[in-house]
């Protein structure tokens, strides 16, 4: 299991310093998250800043670790537009990017305050369908059109295509073990992985926890096809500052099936860029 980090707060500079201190203290992974203007209280006072912006900064002063977001929020986005931005720093990171996307939150003024955008949650996971799509299409290096409601358009090309072929893709999907909800479950089985949320109230109650994520992971070998390739289960928590309990929740995690842990602190009053940074000079748990 890889562990990643989120730089859930800061200003850009204090982001790319977090994401070296990550590379430099053992962390596999560096993200930072997709927002324009949330409309919560809380968030709503934080500044936000371009996903893409951030990670070419980090993919120019790192070498190894993966670079992401948690989460894009494609159904908001033009697709050729996000292809060009996803192409710029798969390349600078030399092939180090990858996707995770959901269909963003309505909390988002990027959504409720622009005429035209997709509000409702059918409209948002059909638009976050066509742009997957698109960009698919796009990573193929030829001449291609796209007949779609939200992501149509006539002869586009991008001759150069990611460095290796294709950018991982991690959908958010809803896991219920009484009830599995079969379109963002099939949704991530198309694709390279999957960031689990169950149901609730909360950032922290959406998390999926092991006893979940092992439900979820032999519901995948069930139904994925076994010849389809490595797939990634994105864990999110927040480690104990105990290093013997982070190695325990690690473990579990681990043994639950989970390939990555994204150590998560969203909590506005409490989180802090210093905070942040001493928590990844901690490092990740050793297994």
């Amino acid at each position: 299991m890889r562990f990643g980090f989120i730089g859930s707060y800061g200003s850009p500079a204090q982001q790319v310093r977090l994401a070296q201190e990550c590379e430099a203290h053992g962390w596999d992974g560096f993200f930072t998250w997709d927002g324009v203007s949330l409309d919560a209280e809380g968030f709503d006072a934080q500044p936000t800043w371009d996903p893409f912006g951030l990670l070419a900064a980090v993919a120019a002063v790192t070498e190894r670790i993966t670079l992401g977001a948690m989460v894009f929020a494609l159904p908001r986005r033009r697709p050729w537009e996000l292809a060009q931005q996803l192409l710029t720093v798969d390349h600078l990171s030399g092939g180090r990017l990858v996707l995770p996307v959901g269909v963003g939150v309505p909390i988002d003024r990027a959504f409720t305050s622009v005429p035209g955008q997709p509000t409702a949650l059918r409209d948002r996971a059909h638009a976050l369908d066509e742009v997957l799509a698109w960009l698919e299409r796009s990573w193929s290096g030829e001449s291609f059109e796209h007949d779609g409601e939200w992501a149509g358009t006539s002869t586009f090309q991008f001759p150069v295509p990611p460095v290796r072929g294709r950018v991982p893709v991690w959908p958010v999907a809803v896991w219920d073990a009484a009830a599995p909800p079969r379109r963002s479950l099939d949704r991530a089985l198309r694709w390279d992985g999957m960031v689990p949320q169950v149901r609730g109230e909360s950032p922290e109650d959406a998390e999926a926890g092991p006893e979940q994520v092992r439900d979820l992971t032999a519901w995948i070998a069930e139904h994925r096809d076994s010849d389809a390739g490595p797939f990634d289960v994105v864990m999110q928590g927040r480690l104990d500052p105990d290093p013997e309990k982070a190695r325990d929740q690690a473990r579990a995690a681990a043994d639950a099936g989970a390939t990555w842990w994204v150590e998560s602190w969203w909590d506005p009053t409490t989180t802090t860029p210093e905070s942040l940074l001493d928590r990844a000079r901690q490092g990740p748990p050793t297994l």
